[in-house]
């Protein structure tokens, strides 16, 4: 093994924050080739950190740890990682320096407890931090064991990565090649009818092809391992493709692509715009929209109309159809859909009408019916899904709106041929 990643911090332990740092330091090993296959989590307890520093010496070359690296009591890293080798601390004077004039253009008292920052174990190289006070290390304790430290703001710790860390690993060769990997995505299609689809593919060793499942959208990455970039995005295109083929119009987009910004695109090269009626999401569409940037030249706005009244005066949707029908019902989601286009002046409207729960529901209409609709061009198209009520709430929201979004992907897709 080459790599590991020790995560520090009770907070981790405690499950306060989510470990996003293990993530993207993951894909950075992957993408330079280098190997790694064991992630751990300490808490802030020197003797722990000190048994997890002196076991990973025997199994890995480069550990690198995050976290544990600030001017408080129970920032214990670097304390810990020159205990597990009897390495004494020493004073780095530039460093001390370097802490008082950060926090003194901050206008910031510097308080002794930050100087212990400056201290690394005797023999260390200063991993700089551009962006904050409490620098990273790089440290060879014993041959062939060399320990790279990060902060745990994650600002930070990338930074620091790119501009020290990564040219380090780079010049030492550790590589075993290098990786390429792709992520495709899905809607519309389950984890288990995909990997059913793809079962010879997902036996491939080289790329290799794993599914992941998500809020209602699946995904398959494809990773492969060559002696350079280049060659590795060759041997993506043929498995990339061919499951492209396999899938169909179920595959929306790959790597950062999300539905929202794969309908933009498309309404985008059609010179079309799009506006939104949402009941139950509470303008859960309208914020995936607007995430994307540059959505305001496609998005136009839209109506978040929970109440009754609200959907009559702005939507104009009429009250004899609400009481005749209900407001979860096609033909309100419909109202709703043009009302908005109407309103907006758009080519498009997505509306959503149902019952997100807990409560609300009944028989005839249980708590996870949505009604989503779509009015363009030549009309509107309106359509109940049951999404079910063991999930809860967050989860019928997130579903409708990305449900919402697959079907205008769909309907104002060009004809194929």
């Amino acid at each position: 093994m080459v790599a590991e990643l020790l995560c520090i911090g009770t907070e981790l332990l405690l499950g306060n924050i989510t470990n996003g740092n293990a993530r993207w330091l993951a894909e950075q090993l992957a993408a330079l080739g280098i190997a790694h296959h064991r992630q751990a989590v300490v808490g802030d307890n020197r003797e722990r950190l000190i048994a997890a520093v002196r076991e990973a010496s025997g199994r890995c070359r480069v550990p690198i740890t995050t976290g544990g690296l600030g001017p408080t009591p129970d920032d214990l890293t670097t304390e810990a990682i020159a205990a597990a080798f009897d390495t004494p601390l020493v004073e780095h004077p530039e460093i001390w320096r370097d802490i008082q004039a950060r926090l003194g253009a901050r206008g910031r008292v510097c308080s002794p407890s930050n100087r212990k920052q400056a201290f690394l174990p005797q023999g260390a190289q200063v991993l700089p931090n551009p962006t904050g006070t409490a620098p990273g290390m790089i440290w060879t304790p014993v041959p062939g064991f060399t320990v790279l430290t990060f902060p745990g703001v994650p600002s930070e710790m990338r930074a620091m990565w790119a501009a020290t860390a990564a040219p380090w690993l780079r010049q030492t060769g550790v590589s075993e090649g290098v990786f390429a990997s792709r992520m495709l995505r899905f809607w519309g299609v389950s984890e288990s009818a995909l990997a059913e689809q793809m079962a010879d593919l997902l036996a491939l060793e080289n790329p290799t092809v794993a599914p992941y499942a998500g809020a209602g959208e699946v995904k398959l990455r494809i990773t492969a391992r060559a002696a350079t970039e280049a060659a590795a995005e060759v041997l993506l295109e043929p498995v990339e493709a061919e499951i492209r083929v396999r899938s169909g119009a179920a595959c929306f987009g790959v790597n950062d692509d999300s539905l929202a910004s794969v309908v933009l695109e498309l309404l985008r090269h059609r010179g079309e715009t799009l506006a939104v009626a949402e009941s139950c999401t509470g303008g859960g569409i309208g914020a995936a929209l607007a995430a994307v940037p540059g959505a305001s030249d496609v998005f136009l706005g839209g109506v978040i109309a929970y109440a009754n009244a609200v959907k009559q005066a702005l939507l104009g949707v009429p009250a004899a159809m609400l009481e005749s029908h209900g407001a979860v019902s096609d033909p309100v989601a419909c109202a709703m859909a043009e009302g908005a286009r109407r309103a907006t002046g758009a080519t498009w409207a997505i509306a959503v009408t149902g019952i997100a729960g807990p409560g609300g529901g009944s028989a005839e209409k249980p708590v996870g019916l949505v009604h989503l609709a779509i009015a363009g061009p030549d009309g509107c198209t309106s359509e109940g899904v049951r999404f079910g009520a063991s999930r809860g709430r967050a989860w019928i929201q997130q579903l409708t709106a990305g449900e919402a979004l697959h079907r205008l992907r769909l309907a104002a897709a060009p004809p194929e041929g």
